[in-house]
């Protein structure tokens, strides 16, 4: 019992850590004009759960979408013949075939992730650093980027379950490079929104959702569709409401 307190420190301490290097700013620009509607997005990290579901949203919008994916097979959606869809095989760790897959857009939408969980990792973080890099040499500004609760101004929103025990336990590392992720994208030069969604889910989609600052509990885990994720993310290419802030997003 007397380890518990101990536990319970760490807990906290990282969780202060992810607040302290996350993005904390909520300010957004809530009387900017609406944008223009980009024609052309790219889709990184086309192939987990939330990527899916932006390239087929994104085409069921009308864009032209190209899906960047290390494995092109492994973009498995139900519009893959479609004529507006483009899979190009790139690597965001390889920054060549990722300039060259950001080429001609006009607008990035980014779910990067994976499942290395259980040991340091720079993946999303270098990553997204190389996709910036590559953004800004073909003078791609808006992107749209998502990254988690429990980061930054949201720290601790993800409930007791995910801050005392999920985060410390399962996903210190991965979230710890999420925080690097947000503090690379909040440097940058781009028209820039984080979506920081709650815990995950394959359920449909709903299109109501709660979205902005103060999102999330800090006893109860929220959670929200992949699906609805990627409904508010597309939102964000064309309504300049939460430019430069990271919104929360959950049921």
């Amino acid at each position: 019992m007397r380890s518990l307190p101990v536990y319970a420190s760490y807990a906290a301490a990282l969780s202060g850590a992810f607040w302290q290097n996350g993005a904390r700013n909520f300010s957004g620009q809530a009387a900017a004009a609406p944008g223009p509607k980009p024609a052309s997005v790219l889709i990184v990290g086309a192939t987990g759960g939330t990527g899916r579901e932006l390239v087929t949203q994104a085409l069921e919008r009308g864009y032209l979408v190209t899906a960047l994916a290390r494995d092109p097979a492994a973009v498995q959606i139900n519009q893959i013949n479609n004529a507006r869809l483009r899979v190009v095989q790139g690597d965001v760790l390889d920054y060549p075939s990722l300039e060259s897959a950001v080429k001609g857009h006009e607008a990035v939408l980014c779910a990067l992730g994976h499942k290395q969980y259980f040991r340091p990792t720079h993946i999303l973080s270098k990553g997204t650093g190389n996709l910036l890099r590559a953004m800004n040499a073909q003078g791609v500004r808006r992107l749209v980027c998502e990254t988690a609760l429990g980061i930054g101004s949201s720290a601790g929103r993800m409930g007791l379950y995910y801050t005392f025990f999920v985060l410390p336990i399962i996903l210190p590392f991965y979230f710890w490079d999420k925080t690097r992720q947000e503090q690379a994208i909040a440097a940058s030069l781009a028209d820039w929104v984080i979506v920081r969604p709650g815990a995950l889910t394959d359920g449909a989609r709903r299109g109501r959702y709660r979205h902005g600052a103060d999102i999330g509990s800090f006893l109860m885990t929220v959670r929200i569709s992949r699906a609805d994720v990627a409904d508010f993310m597309l939102n964000q290419l064309t309504d300049n409401t939460y430019l430069k802030a990271a919104p929360g997003v959950c049921w």
